[in-house]
């Protein structure tokens, strides 16, 4: 796995973030770790936008300038997957629609050549855009994670804010907030 230190992450609003710490809740109860007991233990759940080695100063202030004027749709959580990737992740999949799509293309727009090791799952063309629950899980825990939160109700979130978070540490450098 990638020593990924910044992410351009999409906060969810109260309710929706609720539910999804539900979610976790009821994966700890099934014996599957989730993110809520991952790493520094200060994750919120979010749907990453970009990820990266470093995303410079500069570039977070035009971020911050551009995503003022974007309108930032609600998201639907609406699947529960996996990626074929074997480090076994279980995450809450987004409806891909044009505006979220364009979305990830603006924000990509101003990151383009500024951010130091992008990560490439996240660039436009290869993005799936996922609300992670859990990471690093055994087949084992797969099922389990699966069977835990199955039958599955969809997440309508609205955006609460558009932060970058030092992956390492968890603080957060909000770029706009509602």
């Amino acid at each position: 796995m990638r020593a990924v230190a910044d992410a351009l992450q999409v906060f969810f609003d109260d309710r929706a973030e609720a539910e999804v710490r539900v979610r976790w809740e009821r994966l700890t109860a099934a014996g599957v770790p989730s993110l809520a007991t991952r790493t520094h233990r200060r994750h919120r759940p979010h749907l990453s936008l970009a990820l990266g080695l470093a995303i410079p100063q500069k570039a977070r202030a035009d971020l911050r300038r551009d995503l003022a004027l974007l309108a930032l749709p609600d998201l639907w959580l609406y699947t529960l997957g996996t990626f074929p990737d074997g480090q076994h992740t279980l995450f809450l999949g987004a409806v891909t629609d044009t505006e979220l799509l364009a979305v990830h293309s603006a924000v990509h727009d101003v990151l383009a050549g500024r951010v130091r090791g992008p990560a490439g799952q996240y660039l436009p063309g290869a993005w799936v855009p996922h609300c992670t629950l859990a990471q690093d899980l055994t087949v084992e825990q797969v099922a389990a994670g699966f069977a835990a939160l199955l039958p599955l109700r969809p997440i309508r979130a609205a955006v609460s804010g558009v932060g970058i978070t030092d992956t390492r540490t968890g603080e957060i450098d909000f770029l706009l907030t509602r």
